[in-house]
Formats: structure tokens, C-alpha cells, sequence
């Protein structure tokens, strides 16, 4: 089948062809970057907008279909950047923003910049100045004037007025890296002009009603979170209620219905969190939810008719992603995609009036990832838009399951198991792989590169949401309060023993792996549970939990995080002194003695690189099987295709080396 990617001319994909089910899929096939990215209708529904690679230097380009002809255009690109975002402004225009894929953190010299483009390629207009004067060469634009500066981006509405108006953020600063607050400003895509709202303090949430005005505003100052709503009666903020920001906060507004309903989300007095109406008369939730998710918090997303004025479906995430759809049409829909594509999650998005003959589908699998169609209404059938990862064959991935072990004092946790491919499903090389955050919600069922990649080496692997993540109630989250090293790394190595227990995982070649958190839970898992994990992958992992507390040019910790977070969820750094000396790997290098490979970025600022150093120092007196890795020009986390690939072969080998599947 042609795809409608290719139906432009020069974007054909030059990506490699799946692999033989009898081959390993190289490491590329895995970690490349997406071929396309969203498809997106205009609110009429008769366009689509999408970011497909240039033949023939790879950059994004934003391409238009014109759904009735099948005619694309290519309205926005550059010679030397890619436009990494776009959002359509209204029927006839769009804005977009420039990137590097090229280029790692520590190099990039630019900002995203704003520009704005009609569907038919005409009246470009720079919006927000993409780089400082001294590097205005670096991107070639032909574009010259500019309008805001700094670091300017977009801010995802729901708003349906059919004007040329969109919003923007800027930081305000305290001092260098320390965001004080959002700005919010209303800018014109066909003038330039631009209007600052006023602010009701140290902003960090917004919320804009469908009518397009600024409705909500949440404050963050010295721990406490304010909530203000703005009157339509005299338009002044008045404070709805004010709470500490931990424990979890009372309530976080979520979104604005078209009637003006204010939906927000809350646990209420019950472990999980859920959705209720805000009456903003009273100042009070309403007594029942309307959306509850049995055993998860709520996440994701209320999707809203405008046309309808009223609430038309759900998205979340429990296990994995769901929607329900509350109206009757739109589900019929979702039920006949659903039939076409039985294998997969098949997310809609439907244009802004939800009537029009196109809706995008986003389907997707945990051994497959996102493929894209266009389904026609009236037709009942479905055209391939393009997929993510071309190179990869979902026969060749690994199955992913939804799993609970018990920890040692009962808690339940919950993870994601993924058994490697054919085979028998016992006595497996296992890598626990561990999340970063901590405060976070680790994976869902779905393909992920890393997962996949290990599986289709042999490997088991398994990801355990250990207490402190979030998702799972407020239970769980408080649970991991000031137990960094502690309860929270037995909940990982009660993991690796409920595998062994299972037949799934063999006791003598299970390995401990993770980023940030999780390389920080690698090191204390291998220095506390040696007789469990036989090897250790981190990259960009803390090895001192004091560093954190530095503030400076290197770490991009706000004054705010590390006085009134920090010691709630991590530990007070007096009082809790010797607990934080005790639980830093660092102080503890001395009692690894496995293979370790350790990986960090030289242009880190959220874990510098100095803890990196400091435990490779400290280990290099007892340890001589450490493995050292420098990507200089990388932050947290590898941003270049050539180091994604770099550091998983590394991987590869040295897993080989230590857990080879027999």
C-alpha cells in the first residue's frame, strides 16, 4: 500500500526494511528517530498536517494534504534545523517551531523560536527570534523580522475562536536557571503584536477557556500552591483555595468544559485520585466524581465538543491507554476502527467540529510501535499514513504484561514484565530495569525502544513501579517519602526475587539497569544486594543525594524544589544527615565489586557529570571492571542517534559479557 507520506514528492522514507525473523533487528531499527510525526487535522477537518524527513538531509519538514484532492504541499522547512513542533492556528494558518536533531544539549545555541505560515506556503511571519543576534546565521530562515525574544513556546489551548490568535509562554527568572514563573501572553500570527496577561503570582499552570480567555491560574511560592480563578463579573483572580504542595495537592484543575464547567482532579479524601466538577461558586468539589479509574490515579485527558457544548469522551490510562466515548456517534466510530485493527490501541482524533469525514488513528501495541491511518467515514475504510518505526516487524517484538508482586511488608507492586520472543519463558537472563523520576509514573503497555531492544537480545525484563511512583494512589506515592536507598530499593530487589520465585528469571544472571533514579538505584542495588544482581547498567545516575542540593549554573534544581520539595520526598538535608550520607552510592563504591558500566552526558545540568566522577574515582581504588562513558556534548539523556546507538551496542556486549542467554 502507498502511503500518503509518500504521495509527496522527495519524502520517501529511507529507512531500512524490517529484518528477517531469523535476524536480529540492528540497534538503529530500535532508537532511530520517528519517520513521521502528528498528523494532525485542521479544525475544519479537510486538512492534514504532518512532519515528515526531507530526502535529502533528514530534517522535518511540515507538509499539508489537502484531504479532498490529495495534494501535499510543503509549507515550512529549513536548510539547516528541523521544525520539531507545529499547531494548527486555524483553518488557513499554522505555526510551527525549529530544532536540532543533529545536535546534543550541550552544543545548542539557539532557541525554538516562533513562526507562523499559511496552508498554502504564503505569509511566513518569524514570531519569536529562534537564536541570539551573534548566532542569527545558524538557522537560515529568510525570514526577517522578529518580534519576541528568549525563550518563547507555544501553550496547547482548547480554545475554539476562529482567530489569528494564539498563546505563548515565557519564563520569568529569579536568577540564572531558576524559573520563578510562567508568563502568558496572547500573540497576533498575522501582526506580531502581543499582550501580557496579568499574573496572580509566581505562576505555574494556566488555564484558557474555550472562549480564549485566561480562566485559571496556579501560583507556587515557598511550598504553597494558590489557586486563583479569574471572574467573568469584574475580571479580577479570586484565590479559590490555597494547600501545601506536599502532601499531594487538594485538588489540580485539569480543564475548562465549553460551558464553562471547571473540571479538576482530586483524591478526596480516597487513595486514588479522580475527576470531579469544581463549582466555583462555592469553592468546593462536587461530593461524586465523574471519572474514577478502579486501583490508578487519574491520567489523561476530557475531550470536549464545542459544537455540542458538552463533555464527548474520556482518555486514560490505567494498565495501559483507553477512551471511552460518552457520545453515541463518535463511539460507533471508535467501535468499526476497532474492528478493522483488532491487534492494536487505536486512539482518535477527530477535527474540532467532530463531524467531518476524516479522523486520524494512532494505533499502537506493545509490539508495535505507532502506526498512523486516516479513516474515511463514509467509506468505513482506513489509508496508511506512515509509520514511526518502519524498520521494525511487530512479529519479531516481545509481549508485554501487566504484573503485581508483593514487597516485603505487604504493599503491592506493580510492574511490567516482558519475556524475550519464542523460546521457553523460564530460567531467562533478567534485567530489572528501573525508572527515572522518581515521582513518576515509570511505563505503560505499549513498545518501548529499550524494553524491546533487550527482549529481542534474549533478555527478560522487568519494570517494576516501585513505591514513590505515581499512578497508583496516594498510598503508594507517600509510601516512598524519605526512603531513597531504602524501602523503595527493596521493592526493586523484592522484584528480581518474586522473578526468581516465578521460574521466569535465573538467580545467577539478573542485572540492575537504569537513567537518573534509576542509576542511582543501580548503584545502591548492586552495593545492598550483591547476592542478587550480578551486573549494573546506569547512565546519567546521582551517586551523591547531597549534590542535589547545589545550587548553580551546573544544576538545574530550582531554590524552590530544593528547599520545599526535597526534604518531603528525598530527606532534610540536617536533620536527615546521616540517612542521606549512608543511602548515596558514593559513600559506598567501595563495597560494589560486579561488572559496572556507568554512562553520563558532559552537558548535563539536572545529574552534572560530577557525580559521575566522584563514584568513578571512589570505585577505581577496588572495582577494575567499570566501564566509563562520556557523550560530551549530551545532557540527561541522549539526544543523537549516533550515541543512542553507541551506548545500547555497548549494552549489547557488555550483557554478552556478563548474562549471555545460554
Amino acid at each position: 500500500m502507498v502511503t500518503l507520506m509518500a504521495l509527496v514528492t522527495g519524502l520517501t522514507s529511507t529507512a531500512s526494511l524490517p529484518a528477517k525473523a531469523t535476524e536480529k533487528p540492528p540497534i538503529d531499527a530500535f532508537f532511530q528517530n520517528p519517520e513521521i510525526q502528528k498528523p494532525t487535522l485542521s479544525p475544519d477537518g479537510k486538512t492534514l498536517a504532518m512532519l515528515v524527513p526531507q530526502k535529502s538531509s533528514g530534517y522535518l519538514q511540515l507538509v499539508v494534504l489537502d484531504l479532498a484532492t490529495m495534494a501535499p504541499r510543503i509549507v515550512a522547512n529549513f536548510s539547516n534545523a528541523d521544525v520539531a513542533s507545529f499547531s494548527w492556528v486555524n483553518n488557513q494558518r499554522l505555526v510551527y517551531n525549529a530544532g536540532f536533531h543533529d545536535v546534543g544539549e550541550g552544543d545548542v545555541r539557539f532557541y525554538p523560536g516562533l513562526f507562523a505560515v499559511n496552508m498554502d506556503g504564503t505569509e511566513r511571519m518569524e514570531l519569536a527570534s529562534p537564536v541570539p543576534e551573534s548566532m542569527i546565521n545558524r538557522i537560515s530562515t529568510n525570514i526577517v523580522s522578529k518580534q519576541l525574544t528568549g525563550y518563547t513556546w507555544l501553550i496547547a489551548t482548547d480554545h475554539h475562536k476562529e482567530t489569528n490568535d494564539v498563546y505563548v509562554g515565557q519564563y520569568a527568572r529569579s536568577n540564572i536557571g531558576d524559573v520563578k514563573a510562567i508568563k502568558l501572553l496572547k500573540l497576533d500570527t498575522k501582526s506580531g503584536r502581543s499582550t501580557v496577561y496579568q499574573r496572580a503570582g509566581n505562576t505555574i499552570q494556566w488555564l484558557i477557556d474555550p472562549a480564549g480567555t485566561p480562566r485559571v491560574n496556579v501560583t507556587l511560592d515557598k511550598g504553597i500552591i494558590k489557586v486563583f480563578y479569574l471572574d467573568p463579573a469584574n475580571e479580577e483572580w479570586r484565590k479559590l483555595d490555597e494547600f501545601p504542595q506536599f502532601p499531594p495537592r487538594q485538588f489540580n484543575p485539569e480543564s475548562i468544559g465549553p460551558d464553562g464547567s471547571l473540571y479538576v482532579t482530586s483524591n478526596a479524601g480516597k487513595d486514588t485520585s479522580a475527576v470531579y466538577r469544581y463549582d466555583v461558586t462555592q469553592n468546593k468539589i462536587a461530593s461524586e466524581p465523574l471519572v474514577t479509574l478502579e486501583g490508578f490515579d487519574f491520567e489523561g485527558k476530557l475531550l470536549m465538543d464545542d459544537t455540542k457544548n458538552k463533555l464527548v469522551g474520556v482518555r486514560f490510562v490505567t494498565d495501559a491507554a483507553g477512551t471511552v466515548w460518552l457520545d453515541k456517534d463518535i463511539d460507533a466510530i471508535q467501535k468499526k476502527i476497532d474492528q478493522l485493527l483488532p491487534a492494536t490501541i487505536n486512539q482518535l482524533s477527530l477535527s474540532r467540529h467532530h463531524t467531518d469525514p476524516f479522523v486520524v488513528v494512532a494505533a499502537f501495541s506493545d509490539r508495535q510501535p505507532v502506526v498512523y491511518y486516516l479513516y474515511h467515514q463514509q467509506s468505513g475504510e482506513l489509508s496508511l499514513i506512515g509509520k514511526t518505526h518502519p524498520a521494525i516487524n511487530p512479529k519479531d517484538m516481545a509481549k508485554q504484561d501487566f504484573v503485581h508482586y508483593p514487597a516485603k511488608d505487604g504493599l503491592s507492586i506493580p510492574a511490567y514484565l516482558t519475556l524475550p520472543k519464542g523460546g521457553e519463558k523460564k530460567n531467562l537472563p533478567l534485567v530489572v530495569l528501573v525508572h527515572g523520576g522518581p515521582w513518576v509514573r515509570g511505563a505503560d503497555w505499549g513498545w518501548n525502544p529499550e524494553v524491546q531492544f533487550l527482549a529481542s537480545r534474549g533478555y527478560a525484563v522487568l519494570q517494576p513501579e516501585f513505591r514513590g511512583s505515581t499512578g497508583f494512589g496516594l498510598k503508594h506515592f507517600q509510601a516512598g517519602f524519605k526512603q531513597w536507598g531504602l524501602s523503595m530499593q527493596e521493592d526493586i530487589a523484592d522484584g528480581a526475587r518474586w522473578a526468581i520465585a516465578q521460574g521466569y528469571a535465573d538467580p545467577h544472571r539478573i542485572c540492575i539497569a537504569g537513567a537518573s533514579y534509576g542509576g542511582y538505584a543501580t548503584l545502591m542495588g548492586l552495593a545492598k544486594n550483591p547476592e542478587l544482581f550480578r551486573c549494573g547498567i546506569e547512565w546519567v545516575g546521582v551517586t551523591d543525594i547531597n549534590l542535589m542540593f547545589e545550587s548553580s549554573w551546573s544544576n538545574d534544581a530550582t531554590i524552590e524544589w530544593q528547599n520545599y520539595g526535597m526534604p518531603v520526598l528525598v530527606g532534610d538535608q540536617v536533620k536527615d544527615a546521616e540517612q542521606l550520607k549512608a543511602t548515596s552510592p558514593v559513600n559506598l563504591a567501595a563495597s560494589i565489586k560486579q561488572p559496572l558500566l556507568m554512562a553520563y552526558g558532559g552537558a548535563d545540568r539536572r545529574v552534572p557529570i560530577k557525580h559521575g566522577e566522584i563514584f568513578r574515582d571512589a570505585i577505581a581504588k577496588s572495582n577494575k571492571q567499570v566501564e566509563w562513558v562520556v557523550y560530551f556534548e549530551e545532557g540527561h539523556g541522549w539526544r543523537l542517534l549516533k550515541n543512542r546507538v553507541d551506548f545500547w551496542g555497548r549494552v549489547e556486549k557488555f550483557l554478552d559479557q556478563n548474562l549471555a542467554p545460554q
